[in-house]
């Protein structure tokens, strides 16, 4: 078989001619095509990343983020609450101005992994007042109003220590505690109010309590202020009262124990109006002190009256 007829069976394709400057011309047909492409490409992705966004919005989106955020931590985290009185004096002056950790007390189940835990006896809380108690000792009180603009049943913010826990049998007796028959360990300390003698108005009433050269009387974790009639009136003379606290409740008192309006007198706080416990003082502006005029004069007595010295104290 010769080699012609061996590749018979096979066909060769024929070579194509091409005239001059037709390659040029393919080339040129071709370019669009991919530029076309390209754009297409572009366009795609500019579709999938959506609409370039304005200034305008990235501040709006910027702001509703961080009221968001700020909402949900006042909620359920932090909560900012002014003193006005000087029932906590001088733990807590007239015009400090204090953080609440509400996530502390938060309700439901305490999870070992989270910042939580029940409350207990030396807390210093910040609580909705509930009214007089619906008992005869406390509802009968007329040294209680609940009828003044400052001391609203659940809306007027109160600020006191838990003295009592739900169970709880409390004593008062010259200026003891005696709970559930043991004397409570606290540092008794005499102080007398400096505008006391004045009027009810005088800036004085406002000013921290002074405090008496006697040495504390007792060991405890924290400090409690008595007038020195108190302190050195004879055991059993003074008041005399007993108190059990139900459950479910709380007995509060304020650490100026001769000026305060606590449990006392209107009866116990309930588990569900204790909005959080009080953390530490951010700003201080000492009230007792005279306003100045003029139109800048609020500047001026930002810095003169501010307490600097009591920024960042902790709530003990």
């Amino acid at each position: 078989m010769s080699k012609e007829e061996r590749g018979a069976g096979l066909a060769e394709p024929p070579v194509a001619t091409e005239e001059p400057g037709a390659g040029r011309a393919r080339g040129a047909e071709q370019q669009p095509q991919r530029e076309g492409v390209a754009a297409g490409d572009d366009a795609a992705a500019a579709h999938a990343h959506g609409p370039t966004r304005g200034v305008i919005r990235e501040y709006f989106e910027s702001l509703v983020v961080t009221a968001i955020m700020a909402l949900f931590g006042m909620t359920f985290v932090v909560q900012a609450v002014k003193v006005p009185t000087g029932s906590m004096q001088n733990t807590i002056n007239i015009g400090d101005h204090l953080l609440v950790n509400k996530f502390i007390f938060a309700p439901g189940p305490v999870l070992p992994f989270l910042p939580q835990r029940e409350i207990r006896r030396g807390d210093i809380i910040v609580f909705k007042y509930p009214g007089k108690f619906q008992s005869p000792e406390f509802a009968d009180n007329p040294e209680v109003n609940d009828e003044r603009e400052d001391n609203l049943p659940f809306k007027t913010n109160y600020v006191k220590r838990v003295i009592g826990l739900p169970g709880d049998r409390i004593e008062e007796q010259a200026g003891r505690l005696i709970v559930n028959g043991q004397t409570l360990a606290e540092r008794r300390i005499t102080a007398v109010d400096p505008g006391e003698g004045e009027p009810e108005s005088h800036p004085l009433h406002k000013a921290p309590l002074q405090i008496e050269d006697a040495p504390p009387l007792g060991e405890g974790p924290y400090e409690v202020f008595y007038h020195p009639d108190t302190i050195n009136a004879p055991r059993g003379t003074l008041r005399g009262q007993t108190f059990q606290v139900p459950e479910g409740h709380y007995f509060v008192m304020g650490d100026n124990r001769d000026n305060s309006l606590d449990s006392r007198f209107w009866g116990y706080v309930p588990r569900h109006l204790i909005i959080g416990r009080a953390m530490f003082v951010y700003w201080s502006f000492d009230e007792s002190l005279p306003r100045s005029e003029g139109s800048f004069g609020f500047v001026y007595d930002f810095f003169q009256n501010t307490r600097w010295s009591r920024t960042g104290t902790l709530v003990r």
